[in-house]
């Protein structure tokens, strides 16, 4: 029924590993694996367990209630438990001590709480070694983000020369009608007075 499946999503079992799959960590260093898990339900003799590669199983726990800690079932000599199940989180992190290259691959948490009908989970996370960690260096980005602001400062430089030297011109442009206007009109008056005056001029008796 759809209700009831919509009832067996919202309290279905989760596992996450946080917000980025993907860890590096130096040779010969210690390295964290994060891993929590979430059900709405509780758990009761959940088993969770991780694993290297798919196959290999390099730590296998087993947590009763939510009021006890995890007991160990098996796991690799380098591999250390350092989760906690009856605080806020159901944290089942471990952290792999001594990492080699050869540690390089993919890590599943993997859980099971039979609670809920034997709900079963895993997420996965992805282990990079590296020689030396290597610093980013932001030179280049800073070089094209100054060449870029330059840019468009020079851009706006020139826009705003480009609109005062056109007001300017629009300016003299509009001085220089005015004065032809009014040269034009004084012509034409005074050509005109001087005519009226000439045509208003009695002819000579004879």
């Amino acid at each position: 029924l759809p209700g009831l499946h919509l009832f067996a999503i919202a309290f279905a079992l989760e596992v996450s590993v946080g917000k980025t799959n993907t860890v590096m960590a130096l040779n010969n260093s210690n390295v964290l694996l994060p891993c929590i898990f979430t059900t709405c339900i509780g758990f009761q003799d959940l088993v969770f367990t991780w694993y290297f590669n798919t196959t290999e199983l390099i730590y296998q726990g087993k947590i009763k209630n939510k009021a006890t800690e995890p007991t160990l079932i098996q796991r690799n000599p380098r591999v250390e438990f350092v989760g906690s199940t009856t605080k806020k989180d159901n944290n089942i992190s471990i952290v792999l001590n001594s990492v080699e290259f050869s540690d390089a691959g993919k890590y599943t948490c993997h859980v099971k709480n039979p609670k809920e009908r034997n709900a079963e989970h895993s997420a996965v996370i992805f282990l990079t070694v590296v020689h030396k960690m290597v610093e980013t260096d932001n030179t280049v980005t800073l070089i094209i983000v100054g060449v870029v602001g330059g840019l468009i400062g020079l851009l706006i430089l020139f826009m705003l020369i480009k609109r005062v030297v056109l007001f300017i011109i629009k300016k003299t442009q509009d001085g220089k009608k005015e004065c032809l206007v009014s040269s034009s009109g004084n012509d034409n008056t005074e050509n005109g007075l001087a005519g009226s005056k000439a045509e208003q001029k009695a002819p000579p008796k004879a």
